[in-house]
């Protein structure tokens, strides 16, 4: 099972690491303590969307960005390889709506 807390917690040590960044400078500059994102990067420790984007923000990286990482990298795992725009259907699948009344399937 692919847990989504893991996924973010790589990422952001993979962008904190890239950017040539301590834990400790990190956590300093988004006001988390130092403990806590320790926790968070290694995936034991839910981060709340403040949190998030506080440490997008300390790494100087949009969270829409940190999130399409985590997004790529759970369709890896999940199997999925097609490019994202790729994945998203632009109709309801058949089996989804098979179920349904007709009337409400247009």
């Amino acid at each position: 099972m692919v847990l989504m807390r893991q996924e973010i917690g790589d990422v952001l040590r993979d962008f904190r690491l890239q950017k040539g960044r301590t834990l400790r400078q990190v956590a300093g500059e988004a006001s988390v303590a130092l403990g806590y994102l320790s926790e968070v990067e290694r995936g034991q420790k839910e981060a709340s969307s403040e949190i998030l984007a506080a440490v997008a923000d300390a790494l100087d990286t949009p969270l829409s960005v940190i999130m399409g990482e985590v997004s790529e990298r759970l369709a890896v795992v999940e199997g999925l390889t097609m490019p994202l725009g790729d994945r998203v259907p632009d109709t309801v699948p058949a089996e989804l709506v098979s179920g349904y009344a007709t009337e409400l399937v247009s």
